[in-house]
């Protein structure tokens, strides 16, 4: 492994000060499997109290001294720095009660989550696996460090990390690992609402996200209790082939790997099951599932604690997630009027994110090839960017003229806001260009019948 310089440099210091010192966890497994760590965490022998001596000098943060860690800052780049430690009871399921500090890695690995992460190296000692961890790397299984329910039992979201770890890595789980993280699943509702969703997010991003829906509804449905009725959930409708939690799997499968995006696939249809109605023929029929749909995705956001603006996207995506983008032949619609009036109502970034999901929704009817619906979406896409390349008029700061020169032509009130809105209209529509002399006509002329 190489490391980055000054993880060599923090290191040398400890050890220089007589003691031993780490790279640990994360940045190691990702190292062995060629990825980039996103951050450096250390172990070491000594003390907070040693390490704030060896750093004198250095900025130091005091993050959590109690439990052995501190925080050195090097070229404007924290480095977690924690002292091997063993840890007492867990009686929140989420954080020990104590800690105790040993002088031996062996101890510190002992108490980690997974395998793969508790390996540690130095340049001086090498890799220190002690658990099997490079092999479970290169099995691509995700496997608990000794008993797997014990380390459930002493941290809910350890259940969650597994899937996670098994989504973004597309590994599987460990046979026994995965008993007991379904034995546990109800005691993720004692993990704060933020953790939940942290994990849950890179779980749905991950290229194994697909896999890990369609093997844990039943763990997952701890988390978010409204995804139950969608299990099994037989459509009877004939445009779908599939089963309502099949579907959804294919939807989220199907949209890019981003957070919001694929959050609102997973709830796009949660609403069916409360509004379907059935037919003279047996046929499912799921009115109004849009609007439903949209209240259930505001309570789970609001119950992951999501931040405003992530809510309201994700609400709004599933609220419109089935508005039409075709003609009444079925043909892909390209007309200009119709794509401005959408990017008017949605905006841009919402336009494509609703096209991203058009696409997801009918790949996965069953019924639509992921050619065609490629196809269909490049299609539109391309549209959409010859249209903006043009600098369009579609919303009223966009327009040639405004309120105050509605004023200064003897507007008042309401009538403002009304005529503007007539003028947008009507530019959109090609009546008119959008053109100050043009509007300027449009305005007088209607005035005067």
């Amino acid at each position: 492994m190489e490391l980055p310089r000054n993880v060599s440099v923090l290191i040398s210091r400890l050890e220089q000060a007589g003691f031993s010192a780490y790279a640990v966890g994360g940045c190691v497994r990702d190292s062995l499997l060629s990825l980039t760590p996103h951050d450096w965490d250390l172990c070491t022998s000594a003390l907070p109290a040693q390490m704030q001596e060896v750093f004198r000098g250095e900025h130091v943060v005091e993050t959590g001294l109690k439990h052995g860690t501190l925080t050195v800052v090097l070229d404007h780049i924290p480095y977690e720095i924690t002292t091997f430690r063993t840890d007492g009871a867990y009686t929140d399921h989420r954080h020990p009660d104590s800690v105790t500090f040993v002088q031996d890695v062996a101890g510190d690995l002992a108490r980690r989550d997974f395998t793969i992460n508790a390996m540690a190296y130095s340049p001086r000692c090498g890799l220190v696996d002690l658990f099997g961890g490079r092999e479970d790397l290169s099995r691509r299984v995700i496997r608990c460090v000794g008993i797997p329910r014990e380390r459930f039992g002493e941290d809910a979201l350890r259940i969650l990390r597994a899937l996670r770890f098994a989504s973004v890595y597309d590994f599987s789980i460990d046979p026994d690992t995965e008993k007991a993280l379904r034995l546990l699943a109800p005691s993720l509702e004692k993990i704060a609402a933020e953790r939940i969703r942290e994990e849950l997010l890179k779980l749905l991003c991950g290229p194994g996200a697909g896999r890990i829906l369609r093997g844990f509804p039943d763990v997952l449905c701890c988390v978010i209790p409204e995804l139950r009725p969608m299990i099994g959930y037989d459509q009877q409708n004939h445009h779908h082939s599939f089963d309502l939690w099949e579907h959804t799997v294919q939807a989220v499968e199907n949209v890019p790997p981003q957070a919001d995006l694929r959050l609102a696939m997973l709830l796009h249809d949660t609403g069916k099951p409360a509004v379907r109605t059935l037919d003279d023929r047996g046929e499912a029929h799921y009115f109004g599932h849009q609007a439903v749909s949209a209240e259930i995705a505001e309570r789970v956001t609001d119950a992951l604690r999501c931040d405003r603006e992530t809510r309201d996207r994700v609400v709004n995506l599933v609220r419109w997630h089935d508005i039409p983008l075709r003609t009444e032949s079925g043909a892909v619609n390209l007309d200009r009027s119709f794509l401005l009036r959408r990017l008017n109502r949605f905006g841009e970034k919402d336009l494509r994110a609703l096209i991203e999901i058009h696409r997801a929704d009918r790949i996965a009817t069953g019924y639509s090839s992921r050619e065609r619906e490629d196809r269909r979406t490049a299609e539109r896409m391309a549209a959409l960017d010859a249209l903006l390349a043009e600098n369009p008029c579609f919303t009223l700061k966009d327009l040639a003229i405004n309120g105050r020169d509605l004023l200064a032509l003897g507007f008042r009130g309401p009538a403002v806001g009304e005529m503007l809105n007539r003028l947008l209209e009507a530019v959109m529509d090609g009546q008119i260009p959008n053109e100050k002399e043009a509007l300027h006509n449009f305005v007088t002329s209607f005035t005067k019948i």
